[in-house]
Formats: C-alpha cells, structure tokens, sequence
C-alpha cells in the first residue's frame, strides 16, 4: 500500500521537533549538529529570533494578496537585491525550480523580442541540477532525474563542465544563452574555475548570448560573497536565486539586467504565492543580517577553518575520505565508501550532512557556525572515518 505522503524520497528514520541555532532536536530526544541546513536553506540556524520576529510581525498584518496588486515587501527586497548585484529588476517565486524557469523563459523571450526567434537553444552542463520540474530535468539530463519522464522537452544543448572548448563548438545560429552553477551543489561541489567562468561570460559577449548563472545552492553569502561569481570578477546578465534567501521560508527569485527581462512584460510569466508579504518579510529580514558588516567575512573565515581541518581528516583517513572540494561554507569531502552509507554513519554519531553526486558528502552549515561548531564537527567526522576504517580492515 502506497504511504499516505508520496515516496518520492528516501527518508531518514528521523523526526525533527524544534531546532536552535546549528541544532535540531528529534522526538526521541537525540541533538544532532546540523550541517545540512535544509540542503543549504536555513542560512541563519534555527529559530533565529530575528526571523522570527519578522515573520511574526508581518502575519499579524496580512499574509497574501496575490500578485494582482503591489506587494511592499517585494518592492523593498528588490530595491536592495538590485542594489548589491548586477540586476535591475527581480521576479519573485516560491522556490528555485521557478526562479530558473523564470530564467530560462526570459533568455528566451529577449532573443524573440529581439525579433532572432529562432534562437531558442541554451547550452547547459553535465552533472548540473536546476530542480525537478520537466523543464530543469531536461537542461539537466541526469539519467537519475529523466527516466521514466520522456520525452523531454528540446532546446537543451549537454557540455562537459569547466570545457570552454566545448562550449564554444556548441554555440550555434539557435543558441541564445549559456546556464551554469558556478559551483555544482547537486554534482558534488565541483567549483567552477575562475577561467572558466570569466571565459563563458567572454563567448557570451562575442556571440550575443545571455549568460545565466544558477546560484540557487552557491548565492545568498554561502561562499563568502554574496554570490559565488563575485569571485570571477563577472557579471551574468540571468540569475536564479532560492534557499538561503528565505532562511528556510519558501523564496526564490529571479534577477535580471533590464536588457535580460525586456521581454518580460504584462502576462508573460506569474505566480499566485511567489513573494507574498510573508515571504518577502523573511527575506528582508535575511538580507538584514547578510549584509551586516563582518557577516560574508566570517562566512570566509570559518569556511577556511573548515576547510584546513577537512584536509587534515583526508591526510588522516585516506581511504574515507579522499579529497576536499568547494569554497566558504560550501564543502564537500570524496568518499572512498558509498557515500550513503557514510552520511547515515555520521548521522547516527549525530552529524547531518548530505550526499551528492561524485561520492561526496555534501557539509553546508548554517552561515552563522563558529570554530566551537567546526571542532565538534570534525570530531565526528573523524570518529566516524575511525568506525569506518575499522570495519574495512
């Protein structure tokens, strides 16, 4: 008999209750550290009390109205994305499958508006992930999110990622932008060089293209930018944005130059909940504290602390864990056993973490850890790469 929720996950044997700062605590009374976060979602910890108050504070005012009518959260929390990024105008959503259709849609109308309508084709990378709806799922082509799901829907051309050879022998006459997360969260932290990033933004600008970056798991302070292209020195011309944005609070976005959304217009694209008044007072609380100064160099801070000790526990544990891979806050260990079985070992020494592609175990705590938190962490990586070299020998 099919469970009353769809089994369209693998669950963890595990009930959360409450949670505080880095920690959730189960119904059976066990704490675990959280560097999971929601999949990189709850970016301030749990219960943060200033998130609180603000969603508080606003549900006793008005939750939802539709987007019929103007939303002054909305207005707020665009003035101030557009403030510190590349974009002009932003389009709010419930989650980030939407914000990169949105994307996805606004490369495609510029070129028809453009009157050049037969440049629909975007050119995406291997191991990518944009989320599961069919549009996502088709730029992505992971044989893990297509089967059973054909056909697909065309206008996706797959590249090797970090192959700017292959990028420029796949432009052609039909394409009309290039999609790439700067870092592959999905595809086992695979960061994106600074050369390959600065060399996509190059073929764009030779080719008319639109350059749209997903930094829907990298973006909101996780790698100690704001957003992990900072780095590059590069601007896209599309952006999607999910997660962290909302603290945990269903919000995505999609930021765009005025040039990219000029064909985004009255009727063209929608959404009944995308940033309502709850949302939105989340997500102005959130970018309260992101941009408090000190806050992205403590992200780079500690994300370095980090970093150092991973590699020390790979020198230690060289048969578990094999290499360190990501930036800031978002890390990723190679394993030498299936990583499956290493995230449900950690777990169980009460360390959440989570699985990715290319046997890594995802590490994506909340932005606000301290060296208190990285220590605790690597003890129970280290305890159970022990365990786990044990029951190798």
């Amino acid at each position: 008999m099919i469970p009353v929720v769809m089994p369209t996950y693998s669950r963890a044997d595990v009930v959360f209750e409450r949670g505080e700062g880095p920690y959730l605590y189960a119904t059976d009374g066990r704490r675990f550290l959280d560097f999971a976060a929601g999949v990189a979602v709850t970016a301030l910890g749990h219960a943060n009390p200033y998130l609180i108050k603000a969603l508080t504070e606003q549900a006793h005012k008005v939750w939802h109205t539709s987007n019929l009518f103007r939303v002054a959260g909305q207005e707020s929390l665009a003035k101030r994305l557009t403030e510190v990024t590349f974009a002009d105008t932003v389009f709010f959503t419930n989650s980030g499958a939407e914000a990169w259709e949105c994307g996805a849609k606004a490369v495609r109308k510029y070129h028809y508006e453009k009157g050049d309508k037969k440049r629909t084709r975007i050119i995406t990378f291997e191991q990518a992930f944009h989320g599961r709806t069919l549009g996502a799922i088709s730029a992505a082509q992971q044989e893990k999110l297509v089967k059973g799901f054909a056909p697909l829907l065309d206008g996706f051309d797959l590249v090797p990622f970090g192959d700017l050879d292959a990028v420029r022998k796949a432009v052609t006459d039909q394409t009309a932008g290039i999609c790439v997360e700067p870092i592959q969260g999905e595809g086992g932290i695979r960061v994106g060089s600074v050369e390959f990033l600065r060399g996509l933004r190059e073929i764009c600008d030779e080719h008319g293209l639109l350059l749209f970056l997903d930094e829907i798991q990298s973006g909101m302070g996780r790698t100690g930018k704001l957003f992990a292209h900072e780095w590059a020195g590069i601007t896209p011309d599309v952006m999607a944005v999910a997660k962290g944005i909302g603290g945990g609070f269903p919000l995505g976005a999609c930021l765009a130059t005025e040039k990219a959304a000029s064909g985004m217009t009255a009727g063209t694209h929608g959404s009944t909940y995308g940033g309502n008044p709850l949302a939105t007072a989340v997500g102005n609380a959130v970018m309260d504290k992101v941009l408090e100064p000190g806050f992205l160099e403590h992200v780079q801070r500690i994300g370095g602390v980090l970093e150092e000790r991973l590699h020390g526990l790979v020198s230690e544990h060289p048969a578990v864990f094999k290499s360190v891979r990501g930036k800031g806050l978002i890390l990723g260990l190679v394993c030498g056993p299936a990583v499956g079985d290493v995230v449900a070992k950690l777990r169980a020494n009460g360390l959440l973490s989570v699985p990715a592609g290319d046997n890594v175990v995802r590490l994506l705590p909340p932005l606000i850890i301290g060296e208190a938190e990285v220590e605790e962490a690597v003890g129970i990586l280290d305890k159970t790469a022990a365990e786990i070299s044990g029951e190798m020998a």
